[in-house]
């Protein structure tokens, strides 16, 4: 067992978009694991969007990582030592590792994983945090009904890719929105959405907002939101009275810094926003899917038999090399990513 680790410590803080210099690869020592610890050899590590907002030293629901701190991230691996009996050397498990070749963790706060039911990547994407997250969002907020239209940004994402199939699963029209042609192409192809728009062809929100139209002839009964910025002043004016809108990200905003709160945001306006929610009678829902981790077994008894027999698809992006997550990071931000960004460790 080599007596040293790899992981990738914040160096300071972004002013909008994070660069190279924001982070710092470096050594450290090889933790022992104490009682009831367990000591994980990190095969593969999650990037996600949430953890641009890690970066800021702003209140939020989660505090930020401390400057020198390890960036965090969710990571699966292998067990190489243990004091928990509920692991044993070999096993593979999932942990709050963070940005890291390692991590030591108490045995309660780890998943075991089994890599001969599911790919081990899987635990990062369609059957972890993200899958869960479109599946819990979707059902407990957006309340979909046979027949309704349904609007997700980000379509090709480990997120918006569960929710669309799942809407699909369920007979409801899904539209999704994504950036670039490579990427609408995958998500009617290979994730089944009945039409996807490429914003990235549209020089305005208004543009936008009548291809959508073309595309939801009925209005827009649930609208999950990934991005915020012009694809939210697109949808807003197309929902329909009674709709839903389950908020999970806001992905647009986040480079603006303060979680969002620097944006120098046009449009929608304030009063825009409040009036389309007032007079059509929106139910607009924030959450955050760590409160919710005791509906994760029902998740994954009702989608990971899907995703076995293939009837959920998913897609994965993966980078080589710890020393490679903050180009991978910063690009994923800027949508550079097709499918859900992981980094191959081992």
């Amino acid at each position: 067992m080599t007596e040293q680790m790899y992981h990738i410590a914040l160096a300071s803080r972004p002013e909008g978009a994070p660069e190279p210099a924001n982070f710092r690869h470096e050594p450290k020592a090889l933790p022992t694991p104490g009682e009831g610890e367990v000591l994980v050899r990190v095969h593969y590590m999650s990037l996600d969007p949430y953890m641009r907002g890690r970066m800021d030293d702003a209140k939020s629901y989660a505090a930020p990582v401390p400057i020198g701190g390890t960036m965090e991230a969710g990571g699966v691996g292998e067990v190489i030592a243990s004091n928990d009996p509920k692991f044993k050397p070999g096993d593979f498990a999932f942990g709050m590792f963070g940005w890291a070749s390692h991590g030591c963790l108490p045995g309660k706060m780890l998943r075991r994983v089994d890599p001969a039911q599911a790919p081990l990547t899987t635990s990062l994407g369609v059957l972890g945090m993200p899958g869960f997250t479109g599946w819990y969002g979707l059902m407990q907020h957006g309340r979909p009904q046979r027949g309704e239209t349904l609007v997700v940004a980000a379509a090709t994402g480990p997120v918006g890719s569960m929710v669309g199939q799942v809407a699909k699963a369920l007979g409801l029209r899904a539209v999704g929105i994504a950036g670039g042609a490579e990427k609408c192409a995958m998500a009617v192809d290979k994730f089944g959405f009945d039409a996807c728009l490429d914003h990235r062809a549209y020089d305005s929100a208004s543009d936008l907002r009548k291809a959508l139209a073309d595309q939801c002839p009925n209005g827009i009964d649930i609208y999950f939101e990934n991005v915020g910025g012009r694809v939210l002043a697109a949808v807003l004016p197309l929902m329909n009275p009674h709709g839903r809108i389950p908020i999970c990200g806001m992905i647009a905003w986040y480079n603006a810094g303060g979680l969002g709160s620097g944006a120098q945001v046009a449009e929608p306006s304030a009063p825009a926003l409040w009036r389309n929610i007032l007079v059509k009678f929106l139910s607009v829902n924030g959450f955050i899917i760590s409160n919710h981790w005791n509906r994760f077994p029902d998740f994954l008894a009702e989608i990971a038999p899907k995703v076995a027999a293939g009837e959920i698809a998913y897609a994965e992006d993966v980078a080589e090399g710890l020393e490679n997550a903050p180009a991978a990071f910063m690009s994923m931000l800027k949508g550079g990513n097709t499918g859900k960004q992981i980094v191959k460790l081992v």
